[in-house]
C-alpha cells in the first residue's frame, strides 16, 4: 500500500506541474479577453471564468469517456481561439485597435464587450480548455494501479483513485490559472506593447488545439499520440517562449522610442 500511495503522490506531483504549464498559455488567453473591462470587473470576470474552468474540469471528469469521443469541441476551441487572434492582431495593424473615428471624424474610443459577454467569452475558451487539461491528465493517471477511495470503484467510468488524483490536479491547476492570469493583466496594463505578442499566444494554443483535434483518432489526419509527443511539446514551448522573448524585446524598443519623442 506504501508503494501504491507513493506512485499516486508522484504522478499527483507530475499533474501538478503539468497543470501548471497548460494553466500558463491558458491565463494569457483570459488576461486578454477581460483586459478591457474595468479593474473591479476584471476581477470579478476572472473569477466567474475560474469558476466555470473548474466546474468544466468536474464534468469533463465525469463525461471522459463521452468526450473523447467528440472532436467537434475541440475544433470549435480552436476555430474560437484562432478567430480571436487573427482578427485582434488585423485591428491592430490596420489602426488604432482601441479607438474608432465617430461622424465628425475624430477619435473615440472604441468599447469592447460587455461584463456578461466577456465572461461568456471567457466560458467558451474554458470549455476547449477544459477537455485539454483533463485529456492530458487522464492520460497519465490511468497508468497508475486501481485504488478505491471512500468505497468507490468506479466514478464517471474511471476508478475513484485515478478520478480523484485527476480532481486534485485540476483543482490546483485552476488555482495556479487564477493568479496567473492576473498577473497577466496587471503585465498587459503596464506594458501594453505585449499585447500583440499576447495575441499570437493566444494564436498559437489554438494551434495546439487543432493539432490535438487532428490527431484524434476518428480524424487521424495526425497520429494519435503526437499531441503528447516529445517532438511536439518541445516544438510548442520553444515556439511559444520565442513569442515571449520576441515580444518583450519589441516591447524594450517601442518604450525607447517612445521616451525619445518625449
Amino acid at each position: 500500500m506504501e508503494a501504491v500511495l507513493l506512485e499516486y503522490a508522484w504522478v499527483l506531483l507530475v499533474l501538478v506541474g503539468l497543470e501548471g504549464l497548460l494553466a500558463a498559455d491558458n491565463a494569457v488567453v483570459m488576461a486578454v479577453m477581460v483586459k478591457h473591462l474595468p479593474k473591479d470587473q476584471q476581477k470579478k470576470a476572472l473569477f466567474y471564468g475560474l469558476l466555470g474552468a473548474f466546474i468544466f474540469r468536474f464534468a469533463a471528469l465525469f463525461m471522459i469517456t463521452l468526450l473523447v469521443n467528440i472532436w467537434q469541441i475541440q475544433a470549435l476551441g480552436a476555430a474560437y481561439l484562432l478567430f480571436i487572434s487573427i482578427k485582434s492582431i488585423y485591428d491592430q495593424r490596420k489602426g488604432d485597435s482601441d479607438h474608432i473615428l465617430d461622424d465628425k471624424g475624430e477619435k473615440v474610443e472604441k468599447k469592447g464587450s460587455g461584463f456578461w459577454m466577456t465572461v461568456l467569452k471567457v466560458e467558451l475558451a474554458d470549455i476547449a480548455f477544459a477537455i485539454d487539461s483533463m485529456l492530458a491528465a487522464v492520460a497519465l493517471a490511468v497508468t497508475l494501479p486501481h485504488l478505491n477511495v471512500f468505497g468507490m470503484d468506479d466514478i464517471g467510468g474511471i476508478n475513484s483513485g485515478q478520478f480523484f488524483v485527476m480532481l486534485a490536479g485540476g483543482l490546483i491547476g485552476v488555482i495556479i490559472m487564477r493568479f496567473a492570469a492576473h498577473k497577466f493583466v496587471q503585465l498587459l496594463e503596464k506594458y501594453p506593447q505585449l499585447e500583440t505578442a499576447a495575441f499570437v499566444i493566444v494564436g498559437w494554443v489554438g494551434v495546439k488545439l487543432l493539432v490535438m483535434t487532428l490527431s484524434h483518432e476518428n480524424v487521424h489526419v495526425l497520429p494519435h499520440d503526437f499531441p503528447h509527443s516529445t517532438p511536439w511539446t518541445l516544438t510548442f514551448w520553444t515556439v511559444l517562449i520565442g513569442i515571449v522573448v520576441v515580444g518583450a524585446l519589441l516591447g524594450v524598443r517601442q518604450n525607447k522610442k517612445e521616451e525619445e519623442t518625449e
